[in-house]
């Protein structure tokens, strides 16, 4: 699938910089903040359901010393 993107002078300028800075070509750079975006809302989502069902469940965390002693560090 093939789409175009309107960028301003800046905007280009910046993203081509980006793409040669990282050996990319423009599309590829593209692509790969567009996925990263994904990933990165996606695992959002997931760590704040994982949390609520942390929370419903009566779970609560405690002081990284107490599991030191537990380990004898």
């Amino acid at each position: 699938m093939a789409f175009s993107i309107r960028l301003t002078d800046e905007e280009r300028q910046l993203a081509e910089s980006y793409a040669k800075l990282h050996s990319f070509s423009l599309a590829e750079a593209f692509k790969r903040a567009l996925f990263e975006k994904i990933e990165d809302e996606y695992d959002i989502v997931i760590g704040q359901e994982a949390y609520e069902e942390y929370i419903a469940e009566g779970k609560k965390s405690r002081p990284i010393g107490e599991l030191w002693e537990e380990c004898d560090l």
